[in-house]
């Protein structure tokens, strides 16, 4: 029996699926700050996010495209076939996941950080949503850095987003292209984090920043310095978004030819076909 795809049901698989990406994220975070050291590494939080987006698009790929984040939506809309009407929507969807999943960590690790930090400062604030310098004030990252660099490392995302999940592109089949994208996410953890984080996703940052200003982080919105900059994890991705995206028009997408009728994903346009190949070929 056929179900029929609503938009209730698009937006809780954006709930869970961002729920279950925050849970991974989040959480391997808290890990690594509370546990001095001996529980992880920069490596480990890269590998962990990348997880989480890869089960979360597992979650809710097959009812509401995993988008898991509003930049992703936002660059759908302009440049694919997405509704305008469901970005908004899928928005708040994923933020609302986003702050649900931050209010699991911070409960389950609330004595971990209350050991290492009983008065809540940017000590341990990077374990919800991102700063400046990940919060080290001696790196001396400014703000105009930190949004640059969120525009760059959404434009990478949503550019190699694009690439992968294009059937014209030789796309991977569907059930690798989360893979895939994981692996866009641990190379952009490894490569642009330094900055400002690598938020690259509003919901992302803005959930559980909401969450851990609900639970005792006065200085939430602002960096250690008191500069506001809950702003640039929103804005520097949105904007990134609609550069990769339109990067990947511009240079890629508009010189690939047409798929052809039958032709399936993931195969390369134009390659020979295996029962084609010559037969000392298909021996060798």
């Amino acid at each position: 029996m056929k179900t029929r795809r609503t938009l209730i049901g698009e937006l809780s698989a954006e709930f869970a699926g961002t729920m279950i990406l925050i849970l991974f994220g989040v959480g391997v975070v808290a890990q690594v700050v509370t546990g001095d050291g001996g529980l992880g590494d920069h490596d480990s939080i890269a590998w962990a996010w990348g997880i989480g987006v890869m089960l979360g698009i597992y979650t809710a790929g097959r009812i509401s495209g995993a988008h898991l984040n509003p930049a992703v939506s936002l660059a759908m809309a302009v440049f694919s076939d997405f509704e305008w009407r469901k970005v908004l929507p899928y928005s708040l969807a994923q933020i609302l996941g986003a702050f649900v999943a931050a209010l699991i960590v911070r409960a389950a690790y609330g004595d971990a950080i209350a050991s290492v930090d009983p008065e809540h400062t940017h000590a341990t604030q990077g374990i919800f949503s991102t700063l400046p310098g990940n919060g080290d004030a001696a790196l001396g990252i400014s703000l105009t850095t930190a949004f640059a660099d969120q525009v760059i490392g959404t434009a990478i995302l949503l550019f190699l987003i694009m690439a992968i999940t294009d059937a014209k592109n030789s796309a991977p089949i569907a059930w690798f292209a989360p893979v895939a994208i994981a692996f866009v996410i641990v190379g952009i953890g490894m490569a642009w984090g330094a900055n400002a984080g690598y938020a690259i996703n509003p919901a992302r940052d803005f959930g559980p920043r909401l969450a851990s200003f609900l639970t005792g982080y006065e200085g939430a919105w602002r960096t250690a310095a008191g500069d506001l900059y809950f702003w640039i994890p929103i804005v520097g991705p949105l904007l990134g978004a609609l550069v990769g995206a339109g990067a990947y028009k511009l240079l890629i997408s508009r010189f690939l030819p047409a798929q052809e009728e039958g032709e399936e994903v993931g195969t390369i346009p134009g390659a020979a076909d295996e029962d084609d190949l010559e037969p000392e070929r298909k021996t060798a």
